[in-house]
């Protein structure tokens, strides 16, 4: 789609939101990296489905043809962010210390492998973690996100299998219980706070693991 001359805010604030003043004509004030990062927070501030286009160029101070210089819809912005989110944590699972090795060692580095991955990728994982399957976007974000989960299960399941884990919790609710601590960092983690993000990871699997072993 052809773009009209781009626009850039008067003033913005680090988060990219700018003041009620009309957007000058000149330069573009955001790549497309930029200007994804402001989508997820306005997505994950107010909901996908509630957010506009025009709320989108709002924030970002471009007029709407600006914005789809970048992206050729709301729905891309999204399938972007979300593939952020996700070819991050698959990739963990295809990592050689996610499969070679006893089971429980496996299991551990998966678990601090999405750790990091969540906190590398904030936003964009609050952001799948929220999705609700409106929209094919949203239901292909689904259906990996079961993938993920059903491949986690099975590791869970041949660490109880070997001996590591204990057995006597379904490795279904095993594997949910124990990415519920992951996802639960998107509620209280800020970058840059007390919390270090580069040993969130390991904490978690101790706290985690030490309540399943068998011994």
């Amino acid at each position: 789609m052809p773009a009209d001359p781009v626009t850039t805010p008067q003033t913005a604030d680090a988060s990219g939101a700018t003041e009620d003043a009309p957007a000058r004509r000149g330069r573009p004030g955001y790549d497309r990296e930029g200007l994804l990062a402001v989508a997820v927070q306005l997505f994950n501030e107010q909901g996908y489905d509630a957010t506009s286009v025009a709320d989108l160029a709002k924030r970002l101070g471009l007029t709407k043809s600006a914005l789809y210089h970048h992206f050729s819809s709301k729905e891309e912005l999204l399938a972007v962010a979300l593939e952020a989110a996700l070819g991050g944590l698959e990739a963990v699972l295809d990592e050689p210390g996610a499969r070679e090795g006893a089971a429980s060692d496996r299991l551990r580095f998966v678990l601090t492998g999405a750790t990091d991955v969540l906190v590398a990728q904030l936003p964009a994982v609050t952001l799948l973690l929220r999705v609700r399957g409106n929209g094919a976007v949203e239901q292909a974000a689904l259906e990996r996100r079961r993938v993920f989960d059903h491949r986690v299960t099975s590791l869970v399941a041949e660490a109880q299998a070997e001996g590591s884990v204990r057995d006597d919790v379904d490795a279904a609710v095993a594997a949910r219980l124990l990415f519920g601590m992951i996802n639960s960092v998107v509620e209280w983690y800020r970058p840059g706070g007390g919390v270090d993000g580069d040993r969130l990871g390991a904490d978690i699997v101790r706290i985690a693991l030490d309540g399943l072993r068998t011994a």
